[in-house]
């Protein structure tokens, strides 16, 4: 999600000469503002793998990574959106629970970590359902717990949680997955997982956006 740029930024004569050069990543400051406390642990981490490439030339090595808010002032409003950064507006817990898997991805001022969950966002928008998108669950006591569902759906007193599995880099396994959200499952909410296959355009996810509906309302049937 960033746009890099690499600069040389230092030179010594030593054997030969040696350039050391900074790679800038420039990222949304939606995502910036998620990952501002952990910056210097990802800048390093960055250097460290991307030492890699730089061991073809002994004259050239990487000297910083510096991980930066993307505010173009050449871009209209871009003065707005630095003041909105900075104060905090229009921030919201979505896409903070899964450090693993952070949602980069934004519309309508919302957080979502693939293109098939903002296209299931619409869909299920266009339907009038009352949703959730990135909810935050905590369970608290001696087994504390938080989950983030992709959705939340309600609908004539029925609740449903919907996962959309795939196009993200993170990958859980079937027991990861039933861990992580026992916390509404041993409650009594029910699941519907949908591949991002399913959300691939905005007809396919008029689709799937109606056949949960129709899940829902199955399982209201046979609660009666």
């Amino acid at each position: 999600m960033a746009d890099g740029e690499i600069e040389p930024t230092s030179f010594d004569n030593w054997n030969g000469g040696t350039t050391g050069y900074t790679l800038t990543l420039s990222v949304p400051v939606h995502l910036y503002a998620q990952i501002q406390e952990a910056c210097e642990a990802l800048e390093e981490a960055i250097k460290s793998r991307a030492k890699e490439f730089f061991k073809k030339d002994p004259g050239e090595y990487l000297e910083a990574v510096r991980i930066v808010p993307a505010v173009d002032p050449l871009a209209e409003g871009w003065r707005e959106k630095a003041t909105a950064w900075a104060t905090g507006k229009d921030l919201t817990n979505q896409g903070r629970v899964r450090s693993d898997n952070i949602a980069s991805r934004a519309c309508d001022g919302l957080l979502f970590r693939s293109a098939a969950e903002i296209n299931l966002y619409k869909a299920l928008k266009a339907t009038g359902v009352t949703f959730a998108p990135l909810p935050v669950f905590l369970r608290g006591g001696a087994n504390y717990q938080r989950l983030e569902p992709d959705f939340i759906l309600i609908k004539d007193g029925m609740v449903l949680h919907v996962e959309v599995d795939g196009d993200t880099v993170h990958q859980e396994t079937p027991a990861e997955a039933h861990a992580r959200t026992t916390i509404l499952l041993h409650e009594g909410v029910p699941i519907e997982r949908v591949k991002a296959s399913e959300c691939i355009d905005a007809v396919s996810a008029a689709k799937c956006a109606e056949k949960l509906l129709t899940v829902l309302a199955k399982h209201k049937i046979s609660r009666q």
